[in-house]
């Protein structure tokens, strides 16, 4: 599913105009970015929690060449799905 999907699902869902629907997933989705920038969780129970994790540097290889290259330390969003979400599947 894609964004514009799931304008049109929350469309229905609410029974409102598209630019309603736009309006709230994109709330949502600013909502979501803004914890993660604030306080680096974003927990939503009976969904999952959306964490900020660190990924140590480390030594790749370019497929073009076959190359070493060196890769900087990084941060990374990772989500976890809530239990009930796991169990609706």
């Amino acid at each position: 599913m894609n964004k514009v999907k799931l304008v049109t699902a929350v469309q229905k869902s609410l029974d409102s105009t598209k630019a309603d629907a736009e309006r709230a997933v994109n709330a949502v989705i600013a909502g979501i970015k803004q914890g993660i920038k604030k306080d680096k969780n974003v927990q939503l129970i009976g969904f999952g929690t959306f964490k900020v994790a660190t990924r140590k540097a480390r030594t790749g290889v370019n497929p073009k060449t076959g190359q070493k290259i060196k890769i900087k330390a990084s941060k990374v969003v990772r989500f976890s799905a809530g239990k009930a979400f796991k169990g609706s599947l």
